[in-house]
């Protein structure tokens, strides 16, 4: 009886064997997927289709699977999978996104108050020079500071912008007086709350996706944006939105953003690629940013939104010391002066 048992038992252990073999040599690794293949998701958290960030991350998606001849499949979400930054950045520490988009702003809530330093207004005075920050050597040192203080959580792979921010509400601004008592949508807490409330506006939290609505029911008087994102979104268009006052008061950053721990598991031929894309997606999303600007704002004018222009030496002058109190709380004092000198 034990011959008769023997046999078969032999033949169902080399049938496992030679399965096991076959499975390596299609290149299958311990999480399951194949060797040499990955799936990226990629997200940001605007739901427009001709939003900047969609541009970037398509271009990201173009280059990643074209270079790796397919090897590499990533998958664009605009706003579906999270519209508020806080979503898509638990997604990327927990491993259900690979990619994503956040602000200086939302990065300090991490733990890394350094980051601020790029939300300080009137901190640059054209792209010009916002490009020779975040491209040369602060940027390096800020890319650094991110990852180090995450533990590896982020890796900073690229800088993107979303364009100028201005004033718009239910009355235009003539001089800084106008905005006393005037409730405004914007972050309410950390250093760009505070420059607000020191012109004598008063910040007020309501999510993006209800703005539209806040603007047209009263609910705040005015916002602060760029061009291309408030006009896609009809903002202009509600009463407390049609007053467009040119501040200028900040040329915003964005952070692209992947899992260091997981960028780290990835071939140096992958982690080349994934670089690769970035570096493309980058010009992609910042010219696609540069040349919105214009024409949302011609948009704007058309459908009869009023945009006057404002002297904003008095609000520089107010934003000096709001910066050099922040760069020496966060100590960040020479990235500051460094900053400077770049003009």
């Amino acid at each position: 009886m034990k011959k008769l048992f023997s046999l078969p038992i032999a033949l169902l252990l080399s049938v496992f064997v030679f399965l096991a073999g076959c499975s390596n040599e299609e290149g299958t690794n311990d999480s399951g997927e194949n060797e040499g293949k990955i799936k990226i998701i990629a997200a940001h958290n605007q739901t427009s289709p001709e939003n900047p960030y969609q541009t970037g991350l398509l271009k990201f998606k173009e280059v990643a699977e074209s270079e790796s001849d397919g090897a590499i499949e990533v998958e664009v979400h605009a706003g579906t999978i999270g519209t508020e930054e806080s979503e898509l950045v638990e997604k990327l520490k927990l491993g259900a996104a690979d990619v994503v988009l956040v602000s200086p702003g939302f990065m300090t809530q991490t733990g890394i108050e350094e980051v601020n330093l790029f939300a300080l207004p009137y901190l640059f005075d054209s792209y010009d020079h916002w490009e020779a920050v975040v491209d040369g050597e602060v940027g390096e040192k800020m890319a650094s500071i991110i990852n180090e203080k995450s533990n590896n959580d982020f890796k900073l792979i690229g800088y993107w912008t979303a364009g100028v921010r201005h004033y718009y509400g239910k009355k235009p601004l003539n001089s800084m007086d106008d905005l006393k008592g005037v409730t405004i949508r914007t972050q309410t807490s950390g250093v760009v709350a505070d420059y607000w409330k020191s012109t004598g506006a008063i910040p007020t939290s309501v999510a993006w996706g209800e703005l539209y609505q806040a603007l047209q029911q009263d609910v705040v008087d005015s916002a602060e944006n760029a061009y291309p994102y408030f006009v896609q979104q009809n903002h202009h268009s509600t009463a407390n939105g049609k007053f467009i006052t040119e501040t200028g008061h900040d040329y915003t950053t964005r952070f692209l953003l992947v899992n260091g721990n997981k960028f780290d598991s990835y071939t140096k031929e992958q982690q080349e690629i994934i670089l690769k894309a970035a570096e493309a997606s980058v010009k992609a999303e910042r010219q696609a940013l540069y040349d919105q600007e214009e024409e949302y704002k011609q948009k704007a004018i058309d459908e009869g939104a009023k945009v006057n222009e404002i002297d904003r030496t008095p609000f520089i002058e107010l934003a000096t010391p709001l910066q050099d109190k922040a760069a020496k709380e966060m100590g960040i004092e020479d990235l500051l002066e460094k900053v400077r000198n770049l003009k």
